[in-house]
């Protein structure tokens, strides 16, 4: 009678390959994991790392509610500088931003977090004297959308201009640098909409013309024209 003990061995050693294969792939993933990480920027490193210190509270500091939906993580003192570089990332990732970033300042004042869309001669976010916005302004308005529909907190839009006048407009007649810097606001605050930003999220458009200058050395200067969007804290 034939022994089947050879047979029981076969059997039990065909699975070794399938366990050699599984640890390989593991290993495959961790070292991909971490090559990722060593080209991440801070802001997704400090979230992976606030993560794995508690994934609990962290969970519950950022929030679980879809995006636009006003149930993410707020904006107060404790976190606006991360909040902050979060959306730097998140515009970083806009194909043009190369050309765009030094337009693009953000600021922590005593409102909130306040970021600056500064104008070129030429016009970068908006057309020169209009306020109609260019394709560039179009898509940083969208990626800005994207990252403020998900903080519950309330908005200010800004519109602003330099000293120029406008057309040779009169403060009592004509369209002028008031007219423009509302204009120019309300524009943004509609592509901020149509984008996802919900309608009651925006609580101020403001038009200043040249009363808030960037510049006062230089009225002129054609950073001076600009719009703002605060996020309240």
């Amino acid at each position: 009678m034939r022994s089947k003990a050879p047979e029981r061995r076969r059997h039990r050693s065909s699975g070794a390959w399938k366990v050699a294969y599984a640890d390989f792939v593991t290993a495959m993933m961790a070292l991909f994991i971490v090559l990722w990480m060593m080209n991440s920027s801070n802001a997704v490193k400090k979230s992976i790392s606030g993560y794995f210190h508690d994934p609990k509270a962290f969970a519950k500091q950022l929030g679980a509610g879809a995006g636009n939906s006003g149930e993410g993580l707020s904006v107060n003192r404790g976190n606006v500088d991360h909040m902050r570089e979060q959306i730097e990332e998140a515009l970083r990732q806009m194909p043009d931003f190369q050309k765009l970033r030094d337009h693009v300042q953000m600021t922590v004042t005593g409102e909130g977090l306040r970021i600056d869309l500064t104008e070129t001669e030429q016009g970068m976010f908006f057309i020169a004297g209009s306020p109609n916005p260019t394709d560039a302004g179009t898509r940083l308005l969208r990626a800005l959308a994207d990252e403020l529909g998900r903080m519950p907190n309330h908005l200010v839009i800004e519109g602003h201009t330099d000293a120029r006048p406008f057309r040779n407009a009169k403060p009592a007649t004509g369209y002028g640098n008031w007219e423009l810097s509302v204009d120019r606001a309300n524009a943004a605050r509609r592509l901020l909409h149509a984008y996802g930003v919900q309608n009651e999220k925006v609580v101020e458009v403001r038009g200043y013309a040249d009363q808030q200058l960037l510049d006062s050395g230089d009225p002129n200067d054609p950073k001076n024209r600009r719009v703002s969007v605060v996020v309240k804290l």
